[in-house]
């Protein structure tokens, strides 16, 4: 599991995967979620904007696993 850290107390699901370059656009990030192939803290995830959070793991098509981390500095 990979650790991507932010300068933000929370973030939402497409900047996250865009930050973390997984994706380019947002427009992937909502076929990857349309496709049903997004899951946060293991459940299916249907949001394209859902609000992540310190500690929230988001799996991408069962090949990508990332950690929210925030960097207070």
């Amino acid at each position: 599991m990979e650790q991507i850290v932010i300068n933000s107390p929370e973030i939402n699901l497409m900047q996250f995967l865009k930050w973390a370059n997984v994706v380019a656009s947002g427009s992937e990030v909502k076929f990857l979620v349309d496709e049903g192939l997004i899951k946060v803290n293991g459940q299916k995830e249907c949001r394209y904007r859902r609000k992540l959070n310190p500690g929230d793991v988001v799996e991408v098509d069962n090949q990508i696993t990332l950690m929210v981390v925030y960097d207070r500095q």
